[in-house]
């Protein structure tokens, strides 16, 4: 397998007052192409600031990323806005769509910024909504949608450009007991179609239908627990 990820002595701080609050203090990571990954810890871990990080949304104060085999710590906000685009699809709690726009065209976004025809937008955004079980939906907008609906537009959204990893920020966070189950069987058969997916709970039966189980406390990695291969009972 190939490395998706390949993270060495990350560290970042943070400035507050005269003082350095050392939020991450030297992690290394090492993520496989094809992985199903949950990232967890407690409040204060550096969970959510290692997210930013594998979501390029922040650079490290120290130590190298590499993400599909390129340097990102110390890209420009430029060259990392585009490689957000192309290489990561993110998945927030909150869906994060436009509230005026279709379905249809939400998905499409990323591909506008990439720079695709229209045609091309329409297509892959097509196949993509069905794909997630919307297929009848991609009209509606937003306001029009269940919760669930919602996040199955998002996760279609974070689909589109075929990125290298899938982030997934609470996912569940804002779905009933149902409709979170629905939602990580959506994430399963992803995964299974040969996606990357990074998971970031701090549910743990959310966190049990990963592969891999990393847990953070006071910004190091406590422990990293690869499940037996036995387990892929599940998702039928």
């Amino acid at each position: 397998m190939s490395l998706v990820i390949k993270i060495r002595n990350i560290t970042r701080d943070f400035p507050l007052g005269n003082e350095v609050v050392k939020v991450l203090k030297g992690i290394d990571l090492d993520i496989e192409r094809g992985e199903y990954v949950a990232l967890m810890g407690p409040s204060g871990s550096g969970k959510s600031t290692l997210m930013n990080l594998l979501g390029c949304l922040d650079t490290p104060t120290s130590g190298s990323y590499e993400l599909n085999g390129k340097d990102v710590s110390n890209m420009t906000d430029d060259e990392l806005a585009e490689i957000r685009n192309k290489e990561i699809g993110f998945v927030f709690q909150t869906f994060n769509l436009l509230p005026r726009t279709t379905a249809l065209e939400n998905v499409a976004l990323p591909m506008v910024y990439a720079g695709a025809s229209k045609s091309d937008r329409t297509e892959r955004a097509k196949q993509v909504l069905t794909d997630v079980g919307l297929a009848d939906r991609m009209d509606h907008k937003p306001n029009q949608l269940s919760g669930g609906q919602r996040q199955r537009v998002a996760v279609g959204r974070a689909l589109v450009n075929k990125p290298s990893i899938i982030l997934a920020d609470e996912p569940t966070g804002n779905l009933d007991s149902k409709t979170s189950e629905e939602i990580m069987n959506l994430f399963n058969e992803i995964h299974k179609a040969g996606n990357t997916v990074i998971l970031v709970t701090h549910e743990e039966d959310i966190a049990e239908n990963a592969h891999r189980i990393i847990r953070l406390r006071d910004g190091i990695v406590e422990s990293d627990t690869k499940k037996v291969a036995v387990d892929s009972r599940s998702f039928q």
